[in-house]
């Protein structure tokens, strides 16, 4: 595949500029969570979100959604206020029975425990009074990562709630979490086969698209494009943005420079350990100040005493 601006372009061919009636462009990425909320969370594109849910929660019938709510939707003139993390909406079905939606894209520390307890306060915040119980509605947490969350299986879309363990039966379905891990999902558009397909693709490919694809091109995937062009941002939206992607950036650069220096530093112990075997091997226990000097040690240094170690006559010449 190839890259661009550092991220991976989808093996597909784009439609071509004529026909799509669009120009070359750019788009923000949805993964992040800022241009996700942009994105789904417009009170002007409610359709979008409505298709998104729909798909991803199989609703059919009654089932359908007849009435949404953007709880917290996104408004240009107060972003730097808004909770970007969160997506809160509620939604009605054509039967009566309402339930909230909570959409979560970016990662956090304790990431599940955070998702069970975000969940857990929406559903208990829904009433004042222990008296209005059965005016409780299920609350169903959708979680959307950039990364392996469940090593176990291979499938993109699971769906966790809680299930008696002899019977299998779901009695308690209040709270219910479906996760969707974008880098299990390995399609390319022309496998897409379902409205489902083509929303994980358009959320996990659409920042390194430069054209519309022409099965993305018809409503309501064109509207999601168009509020995922970056010719529609104002400059504070841009400048939220930006800064969106560089604290994601940051805590992930974070992450792989702490796990490089730990292997480092397993590699300097062993090496160190090694050195400590070897001189007690030849001079017997090794004193206090030897021990102090091999942990202070950098990795250069320890082969450097290794060496000396060959032809020293005593633990002075060793360290020298």
């Amino acid at each position: 595949m190839a890259e661009v601006m550092g991220k991976v372009r989808p093996p597909h061919p784009f439609v071509s500029r004529k026909k799509s009636g669009y120009p070359a462009m750019k788009f923000i990425d949805p993964r992040i969570d800022f241009a996700f909320k942009k994105i789904f969370g417009n009170e002007k594109a409610k359709e979008v979100l409505v298709s998104f849910l729909e798909s991803l929660l199989q609703l059919e019938g009654e089932r359908r959604i007849a009435e949404l709510t953007i709880l917290d939707p996104f408004q240009a003139p107060r972003i730097r206020e808004m909770k970007h993390s969160i997506l809160d909406v509620k939604c009605r079905d054509h039967r009566g029975i309402s339930y909230i939606v909570e959409i979560q894209v970016q990662k956090v520390s304790a990431f599940l425990k955070r998702i069970q307890y975000n969940s857990a306060k929406a559903y208990a915040h829904q009433i004042a009074r222990s008296e209005e119980y059965p005016r409780l509605n299920q609350v169903i947490a959708i979680t959307i990562t950039d990364f392996v969350l469940f090593e176990d299986f291979s499938h993109c879309v699971s769906r966790h709630e809680s299930r008696e363990t002899t019977t299998g039966q779901s009695y308690l379905q209040d709270i219910v979490h479906l996760f969707i891990e974008l880098p299990k999902f390995n399609q390319s558009l022309e496998e897409a086969s379902g409205i489902l397909d083509l929303w994980i693709y358009f959320i996990k490919y659409a920042g390194s698209l430069l054209e519309v694809p022409e099965k993305l091109s018809a409503n309501p995937f064109r509207h999601a494009f168009e509020m995922a062009m970056v010719a529609n941002m104002t400059i504070e939206e841009l400048e939220m943005y930006d800064n969106a992607g560089i604290a994601i950036a940051d805590a992930r650069g974070a992450v792989e420079l702490g796990e490089l220096r730990g292997e480092q530093r397993g590699i300097q112990i062993g090496e160190m350990r090694a050195l400590l075997r070897l001189i007690q091997r030849r001079f017997g226990p090794a004193p206090d100040w030897v021990q102090a000097r091999l942990k202070a040690a950098d990795g250069k240094t320890l082969e450097t005493w290794t060496d000396h170690l060959l032809d020293a006559r005593s633990l002075d010449e060793v360290f020298q």
